[in-house]
């Protein structure tokens, strides 16, 4: 745990935990908010961002949270003056259930374990989208009779390493009761953010995906480009489902759709019941829409049941940028040198900087690129460069005694 590394008002505390903190700390120090940082990463910017960071990472090496450490910290900051209590982001699905309902944490700024079941637990998931007509790829339970064309996922997994081909499914070692087969769909893959509201959605903004393949991993999530222009027709469609959604789930505050569209029909894939990290993008590319950040108009959802502002809705629909996030991965293993990190952390187009020392190992997150531009072929070509800017870095300032590239864009 850090020590608080600034005088404290009287702006109260709130409990941000997930596989990275990062974002979800810098939204909610533009509220106004003093950040209790709960993760497995402990950047550099996360770190900047909150007053406490606390490790909740397994032992080992493994990313991944390990959830006593996680449960002892939470316990330790809902002792904390003004505490608003805590919310969860991406890496926490197979905790949730139990977590919801865990005496002694703060209150859970977010879904219940009731909502959140409904839309993660896959057979009442897809019972439920085949009630509302709302079109999905067609998944089985069993193992269908030929591999070709469908894939293996868990529902309590995120980020794409959940995901693989059903031909590489070994049912001594992969079969869970929150796994699934699902058939490949067709189209461009897509987001949504949203705000549940009194059973209603309020749309912020649509994303592009972007995966990568890592190993036999094959759908890695990657990063996004936000927002990005649907038919409104498509618009339409997807507001139609989300309302239905919300209404039969009670799903609040911020959470995200993923689905796939071919630009006029949509298939849905899942449902994020919690912050998505893309709304760092959307506070980028609309920063007039969002001034105190939209981890607040979370915080009114889930406290008081408030709505976002007409007028921010607006603007936000109108926005002054496109913006994108890309992860970069490493290519082979290497330490973090005071170099590299110092450059990273000086450098406006890098997010998730790791702390000095920190050892990487290929195909492990080294930080997260992020842009903005005036269009979304713009965006594009800022992240192609600056992961070039970055992967150059890295050849650079691994080891202490070489000079380091500080070309900043």
């Amino acid at each position: 745990m850090t020590k608080p590394h600034r005088a404290l008002t009287q702006a109260p505390f709130v409990a941000l935990a997930g596989l990275s903190a990062r974002w979800l700390a810098q939204s909610a120090a533009r509220a106004g908010l003093h950040v209790a940082a709960l993760d497995i990463f402990g950047d550099r910017d996360t770190r900047e961002a909150a007053e406490l960071w606390f490790d909740i990472g397994a032992e080992g090496g493994a990313l991944a949270i390990d959830r006593a450490r996680l449960v002892d910290a939470l316990t330790r900051v809902a002792r904390l003056p003004g505490l608003l209590g805590w919310i969860g982001g991406s890496g926490l699905e197979p905790l949730m259930p139990q977590l919801c309902r865990e005496p002694g944490l703060p209150r859970h700024l977010g879904n219940d374990a009731e909502a959140f079941a409904a839309v993660r637990e896959p057979r009442r998931w897809f019972a439920l989208l085949d009630a509302l007509r709302i079109a999905h790829p067609a998944v089985a339970f069993e193992r269908p009779e030929t591999d070709e064309g469908w894939l293996f996922k868990r529902s309590d997994g995120c980020g794409g390493t959940h995901i693989k081909a059903a031909d590489a499914f070994d049912a001594t070692t992969d079969y869970s009761p929150h796994g699934y087969f699902q058939r490949i769909g067709a189209g461009r893959s897509l987001s949504v953010l949203f705000i549940g509201v009194h059973g209603g959605a309020h749309l912020i903004g649509f994303a592009e995906q972007l995966t990568c393949a890592l190993g036999e991993l094959r759908f890695v999530h990657a990063g996004s480009i936000a927002p990005i222009e649907l038919r409104p027709t498509l618009v339409a469609h997807v507001q139609q489902a989300l309302d239905a959604l919300c209404a039969r789930t009670g799903l609040v505050g911020i959470n995200s759709c993923d689905f796939l569209s071919d630009g006029t029909t949509f298939e849905v894939l899942e449902i994020n019941a919690r912050p998505s990290s893309t709304l760092a993008l959307y506070e980028t590319a609309s920063p007039d829409a969002w001034p105190a950040g939209l981890l607040a108009c979370h915080l009114d959802a889930c406290r008081h049941g408030r709505a976002p502002s007409a007028a921010s809705l607006a603007l936000a629909r109108a926005p002054r940028w496109r913006a994108g996030q890309r992860v970069l991965f490493a290519q082979r293993a290497f330490g973090v040198s005071t170099a590299f990190s110092d450059a990273c952390l000086h450098d406006p187009q890098c997010r998730d900087v790791p702390m000095p020392g920190t050892r990487i190992e290929a195909g492990q997150p080294v930080c997260t690129l992020h842009v903005r531009a005036a269009s979304v072929d713009a965006v594009r070509s800022a992240l192609d460069a600056q992961h070039e800017r970055v992967v150059q870095r890295i050849e650079t300032c691994d080891e202490p005694d070489h000079a380091c590239l500080h070309a900043h864009p």
